[in-house]
């Protein structure tokens, strides 16, 4: 068996949801940070990625700003930057490191444009100051990482010029395990993606997933999550697995299979 520090590290995307969690001490959150635990005093390296839309909606509705989407994204205006990163790489970033501390994980608040992590560029013209990761320097993570701290990271980045944007924080997930090679869990109040009967679908292959879609299955956030899931895949050559934070625990430390796993299209793609 392998040993800890030789084994992959792990990227854990979570969302605004599980801050709702965590404020109502729900115990699938605080699975998921006790397995965080667990692993940090194994010598597993861990990142968390983390989101924020319905705590960013909010401020937005209490501030009379009108709020839209476009295919599933958030549209961000320049002038609501400063909202939507005050939210996201300030309030959210440090109570999600206050919530670790407390657990007692040694844990980073940091966000995407801190060293380099991604230099981003516009997604969209229709998005406003939503970015796409082109690309990404590991070496802060890297820095964390081997002194055992837990990189929590913010979806805000940046590009060369000193712009901000508004980072979906499936995409942000996937460039940082990218860049580090890492295995991806998405987790969230789901427990995966579910068939047309609502059964749980352990597996979904390329062609599942597009029949899903097509049929109108798949729906709402988790359209733009099981894409990204399918763009992760084949861009690692590996299984990314989208479950819920009550099975983090079975799933993370265990090593049981819990919740889907999205499978890469590339031939000689090897699975996590």
């Amino acid at each position: 068996m392998a040993s800890q520090s030789t084994l992959a590290p792990i990227v854990i995307k979570v969302g605004g949801k599980f801050f709702e969690q965590l404020r109502e001490h729900n115990s699938g959150s605080q699975q998921l940070l006790d397995a965080i635990h667990d692993m940090q005093l194994r010598g597993r390296q861990i990142v968390l990625v983390h989101g924020g839309g319905d705590q960013v909606q909010a401020l937005m509705s209490e501030l009379n700003r009108p709020s839209t989407k476009h295919e599933g994204l958030r549209v961000t205006p320049s002038s609501d930057m400063p909202v939507v990163a005050g939210v996201l790489a300030g309030t959210l970033n440090k109570q999600l490191v206050a919530e670790m501390k407390a657990k007692s994980i040694v844990a980073a608040g940091i966000s995407l444009a801190d060293g380099d992590i991604a230099v981003c560029s516009p997604l969209d013209e229709a998005l406003g100051q939503v970015g796409t990761p082109d690309s990404g320097d590991k070496y802060l993570l890297s820095s964390l990482l081997n002194n055992n701290i837990v990189p929590v990271i913010a979806s805000i980045g940046a590009n060369e010029t000193g712009d901000l944007f508004n980072v979906n924080a499936d995409h942000a997930a996937i460039h940082v395990a990218k860049i580090l090679s890492a295995e991806l869990y998405f987790f969230s109040d789901v427990k995966g993606v579910l068939d047309a009967n609502k059964n749980l679908v352990t597996e979904l292959s390329h062609s599942l997933c597009d029949q899903m879609l097509a049929d109108g299955v798949i729906t709402d956030g988790m359209v733009v999550k099981v894409k990204a899931s399918q763009e992760a895949a084949n861009r690692l050559g590996k299984q990314i697995v989208i479950a819920s934070w009550d099975n983090a625990k079975v799933l993370l430390i265990d090593g049981k299979a819990m919740g889907t796993a999205v499978l890469p299209t590339i031939k000689n793609a090897t699975h996590s």
